[in-house]
């Protein structure tokens, strides 16, 4: 039997979650709020790529930010977006929504019209759903004519197809026209026709997943075995009963009392926050059912997964990845607020990134101080530098631009026009924190890290340059270590990645190459770890298989190292990579003076045009871009 392309296909929902980031108070008084994607089947298909599986989507977004905002996170994540379908008539929904308490999670739908409530008969493809083992449909979807027919084709053609089908009962009276706008956190409301509505297609369920008030809707009547039972008159389908700190009830046959389900395991956590949860265990239940594990492993997976929602902030942003969820369901942790687990913290940053690199080939046109030396050499100001740097962003962009590696470090103080262009093109961006050409590190916001990262946008990362030697008095190390972790804890709560940048080289002398595994291991003790490692470009292969050593003992989820130049010459950085590709975390390069500074110091000093500066940096960059190909192509074929 062939198989196919999705094991899962997530109809319905399809929003945008702007989540208050006060807690402890009401929505009104809430100041600033963080965007992520929403919507009950959503934040499943997120969930369940998450998990291993292969998704996909199946509604409509909104022709705007939104919209696109959703498709582009959803492609990040895994989510296949072949029948996301764009509507230009109408707006991606929003939800608003806070934690005020441990009771109250207030939200306001804006779901006017919106796309995903468009999405009718026509959008559901017969052969799309026919490559899927399964279709999970929502309540939300059954509660308009259009969106239920829709939902109730795609049901019928999996049937139809050998697939199954999964409901999500997701009941939310405001989204059936029960409560009103400021009653958008009301979960149960009842409704003889909501009930005898949502009774019309529980046949043509395979698996049926509910809260206890959920499935009072779905059974109409507030006895939930009552409940249940009326379903189960219904249906053949398995039904699974969310019990929240007791864990879940799944039920394969008759109802008899809650003996006769099979109890799925559950976990002791702090709640912090419902919203998602719900979505978080039918990601984790779909991870087992459709595997076909036993309902014990199911469960599991499913109450571990709504653990990880209530105990951290946002819907799907909170869902664990693979190797997250099973080391927690085989380690456990001693913390009961998982959201301050350090290890589970870090586990999670690094397996849920927004973008994983196999290459990176960075110009780096970072540098400040060497720049304002130079202007001032030949009389020019600040100006000159950023019209000069906007240069070497053409040049490096229309060189390679359209290559799957191509990065950039640029600054903000001195190259603001091009680190914009850059940042908005796609490119990996790397940005210093650092205060350029200062001994011991300063920072540019010396006293305020996270009020300055805030302002970053979460596709920079943050690069640092760290002059640390083993042999500095231990006033100077100290204060670098302290520096190093301070940043490591800023950019874990702003959710910035960040490059730590080792350079033993001073005054013009030789890098101490046998120390740099050393003062990795170092940081690594004192709890700093960086996504990337930026390090001097040795010519010993020794060097390079000790340092990654270090970080296979230590992160084995870092992004990578990336080879720095030194103002090198292009054949002498050529040599060494020739020994840096043998070590696999080895991802790229960034130079930079190498490939710009004979440039910029003719382009200040007025000796070449715009158009000479451009073609000279060109020029070196693919030189510099030959090499490291070069490097990789011999020990590939060597290696293997």
């Amino acid at each position: 039997m062939k198989h196919k392309d999705f094991d899962v296909i997530c109809i319905g929902r399809a929003g945008v979650d702007l989540y208050g980031q006060q807690v402890g108070g009401r929505l009104e008084d809430m100041g600033s709020f963080a965007k992520y994607v929403g919507g009950s089947p959503s934040n499943t298909a997120i969930g369940t790529a998450r998990l291993g599986l292969k998704s996909a989507m199946l509604t409509r977004v909104g022709d705007e930010h939104m919209g696109r905002f959703i498709r582009e996170t959803m492609i990040r994540e895994g989510v296949d977006v072949e029948q996301l379908i764009t509507d230009p008539k109408r707006l991606t929904a929003l939800v608003l929504l806070g934690i005020q308490d441990e009771e109250s999670f207030p939200l306001i739908f804006y779901r006017e019209n919106c796309a995903d409530m468009a999405l009718c008969e026509e959008d559901i493809d017969a052969d799309f759903i026919a490559r899927s083992e399964a279709v999970l449909v929502s309540g939300t979807h059954l509660s308009r004519p259009s969106v239920a027919a829709a939902s109730h084709k795609a049901m019928k053609l999996a049937r139809a197809n050998g697939a199954r089908v999964a409901l999500d009962i997701d009941y939310r009276p405001n989204l059936w026209n029960l409560a009103g706008h400021g009653d958008g956190e009301s979960r149960f409301i009842a409704d003889q026709g909501v009930s005898q509505h949502l009774q019309n297609y529980l046949a043509d369920c395979d698996l049926i997943v509910g809260t206890e008030e959920e499935f009072h809707i779905a059974g109409g009547t507030q006895d939930t075995l009552a409940a249940l039972a009326k379903v189960r008159e219904i249906s053949n389908a398995v039904l699974v009963c969310k019990r929240g700190a007791m864990g879940c009830k799944v039920f394969e046959t008759e109802i008899n009392g809650w003996e006769s389900g099979i109890s799925g395991p559950g976990f002791k956590v702090e709640v912090f926050n419902v919203l998602g949860a719900g979505d978080a265990f039918m990601a984790g239940l779909l991870r087992g059912w459709l595997r076909n594990e036993d309902w014990q492993t199911t469960t599991a997976y499913a109450n571990a997964c709504g653990a990880f929602a209530v105990s951290r902030h946002g819907c799907s942003p909170a869902y664990p990845s693979e190797i997250e969820l099973l080391e927690f369901i085989k380690k456990g942790s001693e913390f009961e607020a998982l959201r301050f687990d350090v290890k589970l913290n870090h586990l999670h940053r690094t397996t849920t990134r927004r973008k994983k690199y196999d290459r990176v080939i960075a110009f780096a046109i970072d540098h400040r101080h060497q720049f304002l030396s130079w202007a001032a050499e030949h009389g020019r100001d600040a100006t000159a530098i950023e019209q000069f740097k906007k240069l070497a962003w053409q040049a490096a962009s229309t060189e390679a631009g359209n290559d799957a590696g191509f990065g950039v470090l640029i600054d903000d103080r001195l190259g603001r026009t091009a680190l914009h262009a850059a940042t908005s093109s796609g490119a990996w961006v790397a940005r210093p924190i650092e205060s350029s050409g200062k001994f011991p590190l300063q920072f540019e916001a010396e006293n305020e890290i996270v009020e300055h990262l805030a302002d970053w946008p979460l596709t920079q990362t943050v690069k640092v340059l760290c002059p640390y030697r083993l042999d500095d008095d231990e006033e100077t190390r100290t204060h670098h270590e302290q520096m190093m972790l301070r940043l490591n804890r800023a950019c874990q709560h702003t959710g910035h990645e960040w490059l730590l940048e080792i350079i033993t080289a001073r005054n013009g002398g030789s890098p101490e190459f046998e120390s740099v595994a050393k003062i990795m291991q170092r940081f690594y003790d004192l709890g700093v770890k960086p996504d990337w490692w930026k390090i001097e470009p040795g010519k010993d292969e020794n060097y390079w298989q000790n340092v990654g050593h270090v970080i296979d003992l230590n992160d084995p989820n870092c992004q990578g190292i990336i080879v720095l130049g030194l103002d090198g010459s292009i054949e002498s950085i050529s040599q060494s990579f020739q020994y840096a590709t043998t070590q696999t975390w080895v991802k790229g390069f960034a130079v930079g003076r190498t490939l710009f500074s004979k440039s910029a110091q003719d382009w200040l000093a007025g000796s070449i045009n715009d158009a000479a500066a451009i073609t000279q940096m060109r020029l070196q960059y693919r030189a510099m871009i030959n090499a490291w190909d070069t490097a990789c192509t011999h020990n590939s074929k060597r290696l293997n």
